[in-house]
């Protein structure tokens, strides 16, 4: 009798229960990677400052010939002109082979800065896109694979920062506060 009404209480007590619900996220992916290498508007840029690049490397590499032309001219003329010409000339040269290396460090500094400040804007817009894209599509989650995987879209309501701001600010006024205490 005890055994029927046991389980009799525990069919109630099961029926009584509600059902769970499931969470079921929707999520998907992006390969970062492969996103920037196919994307028109990075291949264009990248193609952008590769003319630049090269442009500029012209520039460099006519000084650079000018140089070469006048150092064997000068290494031809020491013989004739002597000792002290050739050392006040060696420095003349000696200065302008440190200024074709400045002019080649900034030149390739100028590429990288301008490259790069475009580039970050690039990501930010695409970046942007995507998060308007899982707002528009109803994900959860869009995570980014890749050199960088990181997510790139979550809903607001996953976020948990202020909370962990919260208790972290708090964890760390106790263990102040009891450090000053011990001391």
């Amino acid at each position: 009798m005890k055994k029927i009404v046991l389980i009799a209480l525990s069919l109630a007590l099961l029926s009584c229960q509600k059902e769970e619900k499931v969470a079921v996220l929707k999520t998907a992916y992006i390969d970062s990677d492969k996103l920037m290498e196919k994307y028109q508007k990075a291949i264009d840029l990248e193609e952008k400052y590769k003319v630049k690049s090269e442009e500029m490397g012209r520039e460099l590499e006519s000084d650079a010939r000018k140089y070469q032309s006048d150092y064997a001219s000068a290494s031809q003329q020491a013989q004739v002109k002597g000792p002290q010409w050739a050392q006040q000339k060696g420095i003349e040269l000696q200065k302008r082979e440190q200024e074709l290396g400045y002019k080649q460090e900034a030149m390739a500094k100028e590429i990288r800065s301008a490259s790069a400040k475009e580039m970050d804007s690039l990501v930010t817009e695409v970046t942007k896109f995507i998060k308007d894209y899982g707002k528009k599509k109803g994900y959860d989650y869009i995570f980014a694979t890749g050199s960088m995987p990181s997510v790139i879209y979550a809903k607001e309501s996953y976020d948990l920062t202020n909370e962990f701001i919260k208790l972290l600010n708090e964890s760390y006024t106790s263990n102040k506060d009891s450090k000053k205490i011990e001391k």
